[in-house]
Formats: structure tokens, C-alpha cells, sequence
């Protein structure tokens, strides 16, 4: 059951599909659901997670860590009531929504919700 507050996800940033399918099938094991051409999802493995095509705009450039939130327009405010900066807005995925922010260490996080 996913938790508010909770790590719930890991983002790493990815160039070829077919190559990250092979190594981590090959080496542990994985399976991988395609969302569309620039995304690549694994569960099961510990902890749920994908690889997102770097090179889109606005995609990171390092592992992106995801917490859930039951309500994140609360979350986001909780985010900012704190001194987080927000870095990406509420916007809407396959599956959620999700925005991102930076804490005061200059760390980049998500916090998704399923739609």
C-alpha cells in the first residue's frame, strides 16, 4: 500500500531502451513495461522504478527519487510551507500526476499521486 511521505519510486535517466532492457534483464532479472518511446518502467525489483529518455527538455539528468502523496495539492503546499522550491508544477503522466521540487540542499525530488 503506498504512503504519503514515502520513497515510492526511482527515475534513473536513460539513452538506449534495448540496451537497459538487456543489461538489468540479463544481470538481475528485470522486466520492463514500455510507456510510449521515451519511457521504460520496472517493478518488483524492491522498490518500483524507470528510465526516462535524457534526451527530452525536461528530462533530469541524474536519478530522480519519487515520494507518494494521497493529496498532492496538500503535499505540494506542506512542500512550500517548508522552504521547498518548487522546480516542476503539477502536471499529469500515464498513470498520475507528479511536481517536482528542491530541498534545501539543493536536491531535486518528485512526489506523484495516482490519477
Amino acid at each position: 500500500m503506498r504512503e504519503t511521505g514515502k520513497i515510492d519510486y526511482v527515475e534513473f535517466p536513460g539513452r538506449d531502451f534495448a540496451e537497459i532492457r538487456r543489461f538489468y534483464g540479463q544481470a538481475f532479472g528485470w522486466t520492463f513495461q514500455d510507456y510510449g518511446p521515451g519511457y521504460t518502467a520496472f517493478e518488483g525489483e524492491g522498490l518500483d522504478g524507470g528510465f526516462q529518455d535524457i534526451t527530452t527538455d525536461d528530462a533530469p539528468q541524474i536519478p530522480l527519487v519519487i515520494l507518494y502523496a494521497h493529496d498532492l495539492e496538500a503535499m505540494e503546499a506542506k512542500v512550500r510551507g517548508a522552504g521547498g522550491v518548487i522546480t516542476r508544477g503539477i502536471f499529469t503522466f500515464p498513470g498520475g500526476r507528479r511536481f517536482h521540487f528542491r530541498d534545501p540542499s539543493g536536491n531535486e525530488l518528485g512526489v506523484w499521486t495516482v490519477s
